[in-house]
């Protein structure tokens, strides 16, 4: 006996928009077409995503064992799979990057941290406490994702600010942070005629 798979319609049928089954004979030709259009492009574009995948895997592989061959001749061993590496070809014409980004948010004690810090404004003198208040608003707004920004926020404590309580505050921020994941990033480059490099696109709409 025969499953129906219950995302794919039966012959004769397709799916709209509500997920609902409508017989093809009751669809106007001209949607028939577009959905054909549409479904075949994007499942050629599923078949090169595969692809992507298993190039980028097997390149990010290939610059790790090459990391960890490099180090041999010094006797160390710190792992290829870790650390940001930049990588030339003899005539200087390629150059690979590969970059580890961690992802960082803030937990609850960022509450805390905005608080000492609205404290400090509000106990400093007005001279300058407006100029800072901008500062702080803009580091502690929140991004199109509902997030504070990380970099943002961690920019305050660059301010040469000698109080205690502030110090506090950029202490709290620091403890703050928590690394939720990472992120691996492959770029290749190819240089120019004047000297300069120009990344290899692997973005199919900056082709």
């Amino acid at each position: 006996m025969t499953t129906q798979n219950p995302n794919q319609a039966p012959e004769g049928y397709r799916f709209n928009a509500q997920s609902h089954l409508v017989p093809e004979s009751q669809i106007k030709a001209i949607d028939l077409i577009r959905d054909d259009v549409v479904m075949t492009i994007v499942q050629e574009a599923r078949i090169q995503q595969q692809r992507l995948a298993t190039f980028k895997a097997g390149a990010m592989n290939k610059v790790a064992d090459f990391v960890d061959l490099s180090a041999e001749e010094y006797g160390v061993n710190y792992g290829g799979t870790k650390g940001n590496v930049t990588l030339v070809s003899f005539d200087g014409r390629y150059k690979l990057q590969r970059a580890m980004g961690e992802h960082r948010v803030f937990d609850e004690r960022i509450q805390a941290a905005k608080t000492k810090i609205d404290a400090c404004i509000q106990r400093w003198s007005e001279g300058s406490s407006d100029q800072i208040k901008a500062l702080v608003d803009h580091a502690f707004r929140v991004n199109k994702q509902g997030h504070i920004d990380v970099n943002q926020v961690l920019s305050l404590r660059q301010l040469d600010i000698d109080d205690a309580e502030w110090l506090d505050a950029m202490e709290a921020i620091a403890d703050s942070i928590q690394i939720t994941g990472t992120s691996s990033y492959l770029r290749l480059y190819e240089r120019q005629e004047n000297g300069a490099y120009t990344q290899i696109p692997l973005d199919i709409s900056k082709l």
